[in-house]
């Protein structure tokens, strides 16, 4: 655990969040600032800083897709949905402590603004 991390502190309890599912190496928890009417975070419970730390756990990358499906199924996400990571400063990741955003619950038009 990094005791700076914010999901690391989420992840121990520290500080609050409404999990929605939970298996021993990962949790899901609904974005504070949602974009869609479904926004899941799955975090691996063991702190890796984003995807390019993620792929060098490949049993760890296995849980956080196998989490992402087991939410987008248990919130009834039947149309489809997107699976976002965010990796570098320049992607928009704030937090650096992998995580996949997991939107649907409505069409979710083009992959990028402006496009």
């Amino acid at each position: 655990m990094e005791n700076s991390c914010l999901f690391c502190r989420i992840v121990s309890g520290e500080i609050p969040a409404t999990v929605v599912h939970r298996t021993e190496t990962t949790v899901a928890f609904r974005d504070i600032d949602p974009k869609a009417p479904t926004h899941v975070l799955v975090i691996p419970v063991a702190h890796h800083a984003d995807v390019v730390a993620l792929a060098a756990d490949p049993s760890a990358a296995a849980d956080v897709l196998a989490t992402a499906a087991a939410v987008a199924e248990k919130e009834g996400l039947t149309g489809g949905f997107r699976l976002i990571f965010n990796t570098g400063r320049d992607s928009g990741q704030e937090v650096f402590h992998v995580h996949a955003h997991v939107l649907g619950g409505t069409p979710l038009g083009p992959m990028l603004a402006g496009q």
